[in-house]
């Protein structure tokens, strides 16, 4: 079976500084895949290649088999990955609704409105809250709506950049709780996550990004065992 997304010998480039260099990995259709390493590793800038965002100096990135690494943005969030990246970056001074309505933008279909009703059954506060402004929010709520905007272009795969980041215990959970949900549902997850312990327990794949480089990975619970992970990444050790 072709891989949903296979990312081959990555290298990608800040000027003369090089972020990432030769990071590879395969995501499966229906999988939930973490990137893990220390600050500085190279996940963030990993996804915003993926997503179009970057160019690589080298390598390939494929998605259901065919090349994107040279396509745009938007072009790639229309072949269906989405990119909720760290920070949330919402439209502070916009609604609810209308940070929403922007997530659909590339979608030309009926079902707009349908998807809406799911995210705010998903998330019922941002359902109650739908005409308040998205800036107005909590850290918690804004990452839902967050997750909700990247969800709206129905995508194939998306990709999740940090959600748990100052969050709350009590919200991180729900978040977690949420993306359980929405592979439940059919949508494939690649996370890059701070909280290495809640993102392999969650996933059915993980890698290990030292360095701008992927030195390990494993099924996420083989990770979770790996006492050099786990002196590295949880604290252990």
């Amino acid at each position: 079976m072709t891989p949903l997304l296979e990312v081959r010998n990555l290298s990608v480039a800040y000027g003369a500084i090089e972020a990432v260099r030769d990071v590879s990995f395969v995501v499966e259709p229906g999988q939930i895949v973490s990137l893990i390493g220390a600050n500085g590793a190279g996940k963030t800038t990993t996804l915003r290649t993926i997503s179009g965002l970057l160019r690589p100096r080298s390598g390939e990135i494929l998605f259901k088999g065919k090349p994107i690494h040279k396509q745009p943005a938007h072009e790639t969030l229309a072949n269906g990955i989405a990119h909720c990246p760290e920070g949330r970056r919402l439209f502070g001074r916009m609604t609810v609704e209308e940070n929403l309505q922007l997530g659909a933008y590339v979608r030309r279909d009926t079902g707009v409105e349908a998807d809406m009703k799911r995210v705010y059954d998903l998330f019922p506060v941002l359902g109650e809250r739908r005409h308040n402004k998205a800036g107005l929010f909590s850290g918690g709520e804004q990452q839902m709506l967050a997750i909700g905007r990247a969800m709206m272009s129905k995508p194939t795969l998306l990709m999740l950049d940090e959600p748990s980041m100052g969050l709350s215990p009590i919200m991180t959970q729900r978040i977690f709780d949420t993306i359980k949900e929405l592979q439940a549902a059919g949508t494939t997850i690649l996370l890059v996550e701070q909280n290495a312990l809640a993102a392999l327990a969650l996933s059915d794949h993980g890698y290990v990004v030292d360095l701008g480089t992927t030195t390990l990975d494993g099924p996420g619970h083989d990770l979770l065992a790996n006492e050099g992970v786990r002196a590295a990444y949880l604290g252990e050790g």
